[in-house]
């Protein structure tokens, strides 16, 4: 059992270690040897976990990625009824992590998916299907807001969802140069703007 919690620690630190990076460098502009020279691991070390480059990234996508994105715009809605309020508290505090994060400002899937894009269809599905669990997740819980008396029946939950993923990714991307407190309250005072205008009317 120890043997086990010893690799498992070594994958772990392996792939934070990988993902800054690649999130730095680039997938295509980083080496396997850039990545043991940043670890001071041997060659043997590497492959004795991963087969190739490539599956070090997948395991990175599937072990920190996704369970972030999961738990950060997912798993907050889970139980909850008014989805404004939930979308609200969810990309604000998401936002203010992403504050005091500079990898995280930028919001490692859309950079992931603009650079594998053309180039590599295995990483891409992967990447497209934790889109789709987001955006599913949006409309599901946009449609319970309508059904439930939150949401105007008229709101286009797709639409909404849309506008709401490509603004949250975007105002992430500008917080990398820009006054990152700043932005983010303005942002979200927006939001807030904004989800008056899709609210049911009292």
């Amino acid at each position: 059992m120890e043997k086990n919690l010893k690799r498992t620690a070594t994958m772990q630190r392996m792939q934070s270690v990988g993902l800054e990076i690649f999130y730095k460098n680039g997938y295509y502009d980083t080496s396997v040897d850039d990545i043991l020279k940043e670890l001071s691991l041997s060659k043997g070390a590497f492959y004795y976990h991963f087969k190739s480059k490539e599956e070090f990234f997948i395991s990175i996508l599937q072990n920190i990625i996704f369970p972030k994105v999961y738990s950060e715009l997912i798993a907050p809605f889970e139980g909850q009824e008014n989805p404004a309020v939930i979308l609200d508290k969810c990309f604000d505090n998401a936002l203010e992590t992403a504050e005091h994060n500079v990898l995280d400002n930028g919001f490692v899937l859309s950079k992931f998916m603009t650079e594998f894009s053309g180039k590599n269809e295995t990483i891409v599905k992967l990447l497209k299907e934790m889109f789709k669990v987001w955006e599913v997740n949006l409309i599901t819980n946009l449609q319970k807001g309508k059904t439930d008396g939150f949401i105007d029946r008229h709101v286009d939950s797709e639409a909404v969802a849309s506008f709401l993923m490509s603004s949250y990714m975007g105002v992430r991307v500008l917080m990398i140069n820009g006054n990152a407190k700043l932005l983010r309250y303005k942002y979200i005072q927006q939001l807030r703007s904004y989800f008056k205008t899709i609210a049911v009317k009292r």
